[in-house]
């Protein structure tokens, strides 16, 4: 079995995901390597994708939506992600595979059977045929079906678990907003959206892509990745991993078990340790695709904090502080059990922030 260490591992981690060195590649391909991206905030979206671009600039996100590059939807714990339409189905499909519309809860609160949701997703269809509608709009169009007339007051109370299922089922997803009201749009209507694929066909996709990304990981991070924020899972996530066979590799990793794809060992093998700099929005995918629990990237006293949305410094990949904008002054919460504060190496650092930001910035370091 070969040994690295989670240096190198981190190392080699921080170069698939852009951020040592910084790529190249255009938004959506940076959200293809990410898997998906946490859409909740918008503007720390959008900087986590421009922290990972070596040229950038504001409202990228936005016209990579509008010219569908990007879709955003409902995914991961039922939050909204931002994805490409080639890839996004396969997220899709593993989050419809718990059948939630099907409970009996789902039933009976709805008043909608399983058989009922062909025709509901039909009505969905014609509606937005058109164009885009608001939620409000779109309730009243299922609202005037004679077979879905009950769902009016439901869904005028309650709207969001309906609105998932149809995002789930590809139907659509989120389109422009209309001042701030947010849209749906047919998904469909995409020439780039690929569709859902099969479950296992997904399933053996997102792993791969998982471990080409989030590698080297336990079957545990994968299990939290795709089956704590997808429910596709537990018996099926193992199943999955092992149709890999021997495509996948067993690791050390200072004393710990992991797997990674076999072709990437020797690239991972020649990993050297990062010592860079950098500053990531709140609930970016460095943290949120391995989780928080991971303690060799979010130290374990520090995890409640990451996990309400801190905005994060990493040192060689691991959170070594937050951070905090008010005006032009950059605020660092240095954590003293990561030593000194690496003071050039954050000042430049804060420097390239400011590059993307457009506007000079200082910093000040305080111990946290």
């Amino acid at each position: 079995m070969a040994s690295i260490t989670w240096s190198q591992a981190l190392a080699w981690r921080q170069r698939r995901q852009l951020l040592d060195p910084i790529g190249t590649e255009p938004v959506e391909d940076v959200v293809r390597r990410l898997g998906a991206v946490q859409a909740q905030q918008g503007s720390a979206a959008e900087l986590s994708i421009r922290l990972r671009r070596a040229r950038s600039h504001s409202g990228e996100v936005a016209e990579a939506r509008a010219d569908g590059r990007l879709i955003m939807t409902f995914a991961f714990r039922g939050a909204t992600h931002l994805m490409t339409p080639e890839d996004g189905g396969i997220y899709l499909a593993l989050r419809m595979a718990n059948r939630q519309w099907e409970l009996r809860d789902w039933q009976t609160y709805y008043k909608l059977a399983p058989s009922d949701w062909p025709a509901l997703r039909e009505v969905v269809r014609a509606a937005l045929a058109d164009g885009p509608l608001t939620v409000k709009e779109l309730v009243a169009a299922i609202a005037a079906s004679p077979k879905f007339g009950h769902l009016g007051p439901i869904l005028a109370v309650n709207p969001k678990g309906v609105m998932k299922v149809l995002g789930w089922h590809g139907e659509m997803s989120f389109g422009p907003f209309r001042g701030k009201q947010a849209t749906f749009q047919r998904l469909d209507g995409n020439p780039r959206w690929a569709g859902i694929p099969d479950l296992d066909e997904a399933g053996m996709r997102a792993v791969e892509a998982y471990f080409r990304t989030y590698g080297p990981a336990t079957s545990g991070r994968l299990q939290y990745w795709l089956g704590n924020g997808l429910s596709a899972g537990k018996k099926r996530i193992e199943g999955w991993i092992a149709d890999f066979g021997d495509r996948l590799a067993e690791i050390d990793v200072d004393g710990e078990s992991a797997l990674v794809l076999r072709d990437d060992l020797d690239d991972l093998a020649g990993a050297q340790r990062s010592t860079t700099v950098r500053l990531l929005p709140a609930y970016d995918q460095w943290v949120f695709g391995p989780g928080t629990a991971d303690d060799h990237i979010v130290p374990a006293a520090h995890r409640t904090l990451v996990t309400r949305g801190a905005n994060l410094v990493l040192v060689g990949g691991v959170v070594s502080g937050a951070w905090s904008l008010d005006g032009d002054e950059v605020a660092i919460d240095w954590f003293r059990e990561s030593g000194s504060p690496p003071g050039d190496r954050l000042a430049e650092e804060i420097g390239r922030l400011a590059t993307i930001l457009d506007r000079p910035l200082r910093m000040t370091i305080r111990s946290s």
